[in-house]
């Protein structure tokens, strides 16, 4: 029996990367596409849904498919260091990759806003976390200077490897429903995802004749600098894996939406945070972000400006809900109290929900 070897060695001949690549894998990638059923019936029905459920990445995100490829190629070049600006999940993602191949990380983080959850990660892994001053943007091109005056290793979706690695996730769908679907959505925060999974989409349909999706990405309003056609300074949402105002990707990102006859969109926080409990109370608990391409559809199917019936429709989830578990803890009620009796538990059993 042959053993899954992790997203590098499956599709090494649909990647381009060099020769001296030395793989560093957690066997990341290989994750479900998730029928959703009701969910689909509770957006008014009429299509078929399916998640990607990226938050069953080792690290817990999609960030793991770009960075096994990305430190491999660092690896296998000598580099002793890498480094990355992060919202939280490209920290816990070097940091996972770099202890692996027993390497330096350094990860610079933004001022506020970092999900415990991912910080914990990259601190458990190894990291070592610097906090600055500043944004996500001001982060990004703190490391991106310092990389290029130092030798020490870029990790961030700005380096090409990353995307090379992400775009697996496009074969993986085609693999399993043996065609693109219909449409596309997912979130967009530093647009390196929507990025890469067109170059898959596009790679599979010049190799095998594959159909091409159309791409639907998903903003949150107060961090859209995609929508607004210019950056935002200062980027405010509830979803912090998206909340970047000057995307690295961007030009790449609008070329996927047009040239799939897709667009970007942006919705609401509310919109948001309604969907991350619609998804779980379907079973996929993910965080905040995660649950915006799917919201996005949702405000497409309200608003009356996209049609779905008769239509195969993959939403990308992008991290677990273990991310980011603030979110609910905070507003969680207590658990029920009852004596360790018997009668006790059959008398709360017999209540109504």
């Amino acid at each position: 029996m042959t053993s899954y070897a992790g997203v590098l060695e499956t599709y090494r001949p649909f990647l381009d990367i060099p020769a001296h690549t030395r793989t560093v894998t957690l066997l990341e990638g290989n994750t479900p596409l998730i029928p959703m059923p009701k969910l689909a019936e509770t957006l008014g029905g009429g299509f078929e849904l399916l998640v990607k459920f990226e938050g069953m990445n080792p690290t817990g995100s999609f960030k793991d498919r770009g960075m096994t490829v990305a430190i491999s190629e660092a690896y296998g070049r000598g580099a002793k260091a890498v480094i990355c600006a992060s919202t939280g999940n490209t920290a816990a993602s070097a940091a996972a990759y770099a202890s692996r191949a027993g390497m330096r990380c350094i990860v610079i983080i933004p001022a506020g806003k970092v999900a415990t959850g991912k910080l914990a990660g990259a601190v458990a892994y190894g990291a070592e976390v610097i906090q600055i001053d500043g944004s996500f943007d001001d982060a990004l091109n703190l490391v991106v200077a310092i990389s290029e005056r130092h030798p020490i290793a870029l990790v961030n979706s700005l380096n090409p490897y990353r995307l090379e690695g992400q775009k697996t996730a496009a074969f993986e769908i085609c693999d399993v429903l043996g065609k693109a679907p219909d449409w596309l959505a997912l979130p967009v925060g530093n647009a390196g995802n929507i990025s890469a999974y067109w170059m898959g989409f596009k790679q599979l349909h010049e190799r095998i004749k594959t159909t091409l999706p159309q791409v639907l990405g998903v903003q949150a309003e107060g961090s859209a600098p995609l929508v607004l056609g210019h950056p935002v300074e200062h980027p405010e949402t509830i979803a912090t894996a998206i909340r970047i105002g000057k995307p690295a990707r961007a030009e790449q990102a609008l070329e996927a939406a047009e040239e799939s006859d897709g667009r970007i969109i942006a919705v609401s926080d509310d919109a948001i945070l309604k969907m991350q409990k619609l998804l779980a109370a379907n079973g996929v608990w993910v965080e905040p972000a995660s649950a915006a391409g799917v919201a996005g559809l949702a405000h497409e199917l309200e608003r009356g400006t996209i049609d779905l019936k008769g239509k195969v429709v993959t939403a990308v989830c992008t991290g677990h809900g273990m991310k980011d578990p603030d979110i609910i803890t905070k507003d969680m009620p207590k658990p029920h109290i009852l004596p360790s009796e018997m009668s006790a538990l059959e008398d709360y059993l017999a209540r109504e929900k």
